[in-house]
């Protein structure tokens, strides 16, 4: 009796890497060599940030996507901090704020000018003051406008309304060590944390309760890492007893056991997982490592499903994600990361093979877009929503970009922001940020004076008339007279 392997049916599990040419990288970037488990990189559809080597303080490199290929040293920065910057956030809801923390203690919120930077930022948007020792972590809440997190070594954790620059939510007794990571669920309602103490934790920022704790998820005294999936479940990555390191799965509803515990290898940088909640695919990249590890988690045993590994020479010092909206849909691309080498940043871009250039509309479900679903007031006083989800089958004509105002009194200038014009076509040319789409139907609009003058055909030359008294399949005479054939009497 024979027995043939069944192998698991999935969409993602020829998903291949490829990192694009080498003029379509960042060359001759200086990336930061502080000591801090960070990613050092953040992208959005518009601009590339990367923390840089900077003297007597910290910055950090802010590049429009389009500006490849060598970066000049005078290159302008954003210069505000008096020490180094740790960690680097985009605002998902204005793809021109972004939020920085530091070793001066300081979180700082800075407005991008729309074509990106002619001279060095030195004047943030807001300073948030409130930590006593340096700020590792900053994170931005997935749905309510202006409220940001922040994490420092004080182990205090402070949720701010960057709109009106008030200190919201003080969370300074839930954690007795260091904060290696903070990830805010699918709607915001929650955020998980992993701390040093070896203790994953799952807390309710607004009541400022713990909802349930895991103490040793992982046992070695390495970082760990803990993010939140789309179903509530939360991913781990950390290390064995035995120093080698692991994945994990946990329910909340039942911390006792992990639902899936994978062992990877012993190298020793911390792992990094990037989340799609798309495809439900979690990329995980080691600090000091040269691959990309992808895995697909589902609801069947056992849970976590390895796919592939993307291999190359180099190690990476940082990683960044594009946001769903900002990848080439008409090239079946599923997540495209930005990897940090000592002196370059370079895109590697994932792929799924298919051989239609129609829509995938199983790789492209509605993803979350940059409107928020909640202004900061709603969130505080106990609302929840779900991100506001746009299509990617059409062009995405967003609406234009709000410069970030802050006031003691209200949020913003205005409650909404401006809804595109109906008259807008799919594609049309805006200031914000574009969505990359396939041209439906491969229209040739233009192409008529092209075929009209090209409609002349070549013709081969007619053959040469066999001269009186040849026959069929004879040799041809070899001295001919002129241009006609010798005549014989």
């Amino acid at each position: 009796m024979s027995f043939r392997k069944v192998v698991r049916q999935s969409k993602f599990r020829h998903v291949f890497g490829q990192p694009v040419k080498n003029d379509q990288c960042y060359e001759d970037i200086r990336v930061s060599r502080v000591t801090w488990d960070s990613t050092f990189c953040a992208v959005n559809p518009k601009f590339l940030a990367v923390i840089v080597e900077a003297s007597g303080g910290g910055a950090f490199l802010v590049l429009p996507l389009s500006k490849t290929g060598r970066i000049d040293k005078a290159y302008p920065t954003v210069c505000g901090h008096t020490g180094p910057v740790l960690d680097i956030d985009w605002c998902p809801h204005n793809d021109e704020v972004i939020a920085s923390g530091s070793e001066d203690c300081t979180v700082m919120v800075w407005q991008i000018p729309e074509n990106g930077l002619t001279s060095p930022l030195t004047e943030p948007v807001v300073v948030l003051e409130g930590h006593t020792k340096r700020v590792g972590i900053v994170t931005w809440h997935p749905t309510a406008r202006n409220v940001l997190l922040s994490a420092g070594c004080d182990n205090v954790v402070l949720i701010w309304n960057v709109g009106t620059a008030e200190e919201l939510y003080r969370l300074d007794s839930l954690h007795p060590d260091l904060i290696y990571n903070v990830s805010w669920n699918h709607n915001g309602s929650l955020f998980c944390s992993a701390c040093k103490d070896k203790s994953v934790r799952i807390i309710d920022p607004r009541r400022g309760t713990l909802v349930a704790e895991r103490e040793k998820a992982h046992e070695g005294a390495r970082p760990m890492r803990a993010i939140f999936l789309a179903d509530g479940k939360v991913f781990t990555t950390g290390f064995s007893r035995m120093s080698e390191r692991q994945l994990a799965l946990w329910d909340p509803e039942n911390l006792e056991e992990p639902m899936a515990l994978q062992e990877l290898d012993s190298s020793n940088g911390a792992l990094l997982p990037f989340y799609d909640p798309d495809t439900s695919v979690v990329y995980v990249c080691g600090k000091g490592d040269s691959s990309i590890r992808y895995f697909e988690i589902t609801d069947e045993p056992p849970y976590i499903h390895f796919l592939n590994t993307f291999t190359s020479k180099e190690p990476q010092r940082g990683m960044g994600s594009m946001p769903k909206r900002g990848l080439e849909v008409s090239k079946c691309e599923i997540a495209r990361f930005y990897k940090l080498h000592e002196r370059k940043c370079e895109p590697i871009v994932m792929t799924v093979p298919r051989k239609s250039d129609l829509f995938q509309d199983d790789l492209y479900p509605d993803t979350a877009g940059p409107e928020a679903a909640l202004e900061a007031e709603e969130w505080v006083s106990g609302q929840d929503a779900n991100p506001i989800l746009i299509s990617l089958r059409e062009a995405y004509v967003p609406s234009k970009q709000r410069d970030l105002k802050v006031s003691r009194r209200n949020v913003l200038s205005d409650t909404r922001p401006a809804v595109a014009p109906s008259s807008a076509r799919p594609g049309a040319s805006t200031s914000a940020v574009s969505v990359h789409t396939p041209v439906p139907g491969g229209s040739l609009t233009g192409a008529a004076p092209l075929l009209a003058s090209h409609t002349a055909r070549w013709l081969p030359p007619a053959p040469c008339p066999r001269p009186p008294g040849q026959v069929q399949g004879q040799s041809t005479p070899t001295h001919p007279v002129g241009l006609g054939w010798s005549r014989h009497a």
